[in-house]
């Protein structure tokens, strides 16, 4: 099968290729040997919230602090 690539470098998987695997959102994307590989993978709601507040370097604090602060501004607004 062939998947042609867009010139933003967007491809289209066969539905043949989509059916086989099931329904997902996201791909794993690795090279290897000049070949893609391309996993699918499923993530769960909660995980990709981890996995921003990791990139963004939060904790727990930092979050009390934020939801704090959003509470003090509503009830100055009421």
């Amino acid at each position: 099968m062939l998947a042609k690539m867009t010139t933003k470098n967007q491809l289209t998987l066969p539905k043949s290729v989509t059916n086989e695997v099931g329904p997902t959102e996201y791909f794993d994307v690795q090279t290897k040997d000049g070949q893609i590989i391309l996993t699918p993978v499923r993530i769960q709601r909660a995980d990709a919230v981890r996995a921003k507040l990791a990139e963004l370097n939060l904790n727990e604090s930092d979050i009390a602090d934020a939801v704090r602060w959003a509470r003090k501004g509503r009830k100055a607004s009421r």
